[in-house]
């Protein structure tokens, strides 16, 4: 009887410690990303961007709904549709941003290619889109809005190596030129390339993680773009929320009918 006692409690040692690497291994949230990047698969987002003025005015003026379609441990698609909110006014600072009549400003990207819909884009008669082989990632409003897409294991992994941890919640800073590095989709959010600033502003960030280890919610704060930066605007700076939703979902990202496209270096009025 001693024996057979004996045997269980090694059996049972013998488990835990076999299950404990296992367990280590999916509570890594890099890995866990990784383990969702399956072909045909992906995960939608949600985000309000605000303009956080230096007497402390907040003022939400741009939202956007989207999602990613992974590939073989990659981004292969993306679509995104971004409106004016209702607190905005128009004014010059936002003039190629969505404006009250506009359609919502509707960007899809495939590989490289993008294709930009709505919005202050104004395609030939007859047509809808306009096609770009090397477009950004999220048209004219990009740049205002979230520029750090932790669906990207490498970005991912820099905001956990970044962040200070508390519980599920990873708080901290990177500059534009590190995140730029890693990300194609922080490269890519620019209108006509990196018109962003220099590469050494920096960008504040708070990740929250499901209880799955996936992005659950992120949070950015980063200076107004440098080219817009008159005396009056300078302190003043953008904070964009993001909430990820349906990880593992179908999402089938398709480009705009081939009639409906002309393809040319995007105009914008």
């Amino acid at each position: 009887m001693k024996r057979v006692i004996a045997g269980a409690v090694a059996a049972v040692a013998i488990t835990s410690v076999a299950a404990a690497p296992a367990q280590a291994a999916s509570a890594d949230p890099v890995k866990a990303l990784k383990s969702q990047l399956i072909a045909g698969k992906g995960v939608k987002f949600t985000d309000v961007t605000t303009l956080v003025e230096f007497q402390d005015k907040k003022t939400p003026f741009l939202r956007r709904t989207g999602s990613f379609q992974f590939g073989k441990g990659t981004i292969v698609a993306s679509e995104v549709s971004t409106k004016r909110t209702d607190e905005a006014t128009p004014d010059e600072w936002f003039s190629y941003l969505p404006q009250p009549e506009d359609k919502p400003e509707r960007t899809i990207k495939i590989g490289t290619t993008s294709y930009y819909s709505g919005g202050r884009w104004r395609p030939s008669k007859g047509k809808t889109w306009l096609k770009h082989p090397d477009g950004m990632s999220a048209g004219l409003s990009g740049e205002y809005s979230q520029q750090v897409n932790a669906a990207e294991p490498a970005t991912l992994k820099v905001l956990i190596t970044k962040g200070k941890r508390t519980g599920r919640t990873y708080s901290g800073k990177i500059t534009f030129g590190a995140l730029d590095k890693v990300s194609p989709w922080a490269r890519n959010s620019g209108q006509y390339g990196r018109l962003r600033g220099e590469a050494s502003e920096v960008l504040h960030f708070t990740l929250t993680l499901g209880s799955d280890r996936l992005p659950e919610r992120l949070v950015v704060l980063y200076p107004w773009p440098a080219r817009d930066n008159a005396a009056e605007w300078e302190k003043n700076k953008i904070s964009v929320e993001t909430r990820y939703t349906g990880w593992g979902s179908r999402v089938s990202v398709k480009a705009p009918p081939a009639a409906k496209t002309m393809s040319a270096i995007a105009k914008r009025r």
